[in-house]
């Protein structure tokens, strides 16, 4: 992509003016040590600062326009999910409405248990207290959230590109979602579907729903011509259909939800 350079140094120079130095209170230093026998990690020193798992959040305002309150931290790490980019965890771009985070780890759960060898990641979701996060539209008030396109190859899980951290954002793939720069490489439609299907009836447990999906429109067909995607066409899931060349081109190489309060 023609402006990749720059556009990955305004991202990091994003999350270094909001992070916060992931110092950890004697507490959890002892916490962490107790538990690997180890020196913790930042990532790891960082979450159990911030998670917040015991206050409900409040989400303010839209998901264009808004803030939150209360706002919980998912674990960088799940037993099958991780964060796509350490720099954002720690410039605290992962927080959420705590009905969202129940509702991420949930859907975790069942993909589990259903793709017991599949691993998944998130992306980034909303500031500590929401509010702008460049370069993003939304994700303002802890209802949105970004999740990285599964990848297939040869008809198997693909990770190659999931260590491209920030850079993932702007990978480019054509409309039948092959990466432009290896065909052998093509988005798992079918993980999608059913990613989303899941997403939404751990919403509806957590008191949520969902309230819009934005994908590529090209793509949108290959997603309902997947396994799953007849029961997606028929689950009433809104995924866009009118998106500006922009956002439409920079919505390949992920899918974002919007959640809504019910």
């Amino acid at each position: 992509m023609k402006y990749l350079p720059i556009l990955l140094m305004l991202f990091a120079l994003s999350c270094n003016s909001q992070s916060e130095t992931p110092q950890a209170t004697t507490a959890v230093e002892e916490q962490l040590h107790s538990v690997h026998g180890q020196k913790p990690s930042a990532v790891e020193r960082y979450y159990l600062a911030h998670k917040n798992d015991s206050l409900p959040s409040k989400s303010l305002g839209t998901v264009s326009n808004g803030s939150i309150e209360n706002a919980t931290l998912l674990p960088f790490r799940g037993e099958n999910y991780r964060y796509f980019d350490t720099a954002s965890y720690l410039g605290g771009r992962a927080f959420m409405n705590n009905r969202v985070a129940a509702t991420l780890e949930m859907s975790y759960d069942s993909l589990a248990k259903l793709n017991p060898d599949r691993n998944y990641c998130y992306m980034e979701c909303s500031n500590q207290h929401g509010g702008k996060l460049f370069p993003h539209h939304t994700h303002q008030n802890g209802l949105s959230v970004d999740f990285m396109s599964p990848m297939i190859s040869n008809n198997a899980a693909c990770y190659d590109l999931d260590e491209l951290g920030a850079g993932h954002y702007f990978i480019d793939f054509d409309d039948r979602g092959t990466y432009e720069d290896n065909p052998e490489i093509s988005i798992d439609f079918n993980q999608i579907a059913l990613h989303l299907l899941i997403l939404q009836s751990a919403a509806q447990k957590n008191g949520l729903l969902i309230e819009k999906v934005i994908f590529k429109m090209e793509l949108r067909d290959e997603l309902y011509a997947s396994p799953y995607g007849p029961e997606l066409r028929k689950s009433g899931i809104y995924i866009t259909r009118n998106l500006t060349p922009l956002i439409n081109g920079l919505h390949d190489d992920h899918y974002h939800v919007d959640f809504r309060l019910k």
